[in-house]
């Protein structure tokens, strides 16, 4: 499958997702916070040709959580060019994306942390094939 205007680095798995760590925490606290249903954040960065760095998070307008789901109404998204992906919750602790995840990605990189959201273990990124892509925290 050809993933048109995808770098290949990104299509194939081979790319690094960054965020400070005071930006996971907030990610994390959100989705306790909002448990059982689930939550979505939009994720500001800046792709390199290996690396994407988060460096801010972005609540969607006029999102919906519930039960089972988190939904954005895409005609509401910002017109923002810096916006590299998507994180949400799975309640249930479940890594893994589901179709509708996958169909509905918006941007490049699309976040899953899973419960209990106590840390880094319990976090995973995917890129539009459902590939898991690695995952990183940085102090700065």
């Amino acid at each position: 499958m050809s993933l048109v205007g995808v770098e290949g680095d990104l299509a194939t798995g081979n790319v690094v997702v960054s965020m400070r760590m005071e930006l996971l925490d907030a990610i994390l606290e959100g989705a306790k916070r909002l448990f059982p249903r689930e939550t979505i954040l939009l994720l500001r960065g800046k792709k390199t040709k290996d690396t994407i760095v988060v460096t801010d998070l972005l609540v969607p307008p006029l999102a919906n959580y519930g039960h089972g789901f988190a939904h954005i109404p895409i005609y509401m998204m910002p017109m923002d060019f810096s916006i590299v992906g998507t994180v949400h919750s799975h309640p249930s602790g479940n890594f893994n994306p589901s179709p509708t995840d996958l169909n509905h990605m918006f941007g490049r990189v699309l976040m899953i942390v899973a419960a209990p959201y106590k840390g880094e273990a319990n976090v995973a990124a995917y890129n539009r094939n459902g590939d898991r892509i690695e995952f990183c925290v940085t102090e700065t």
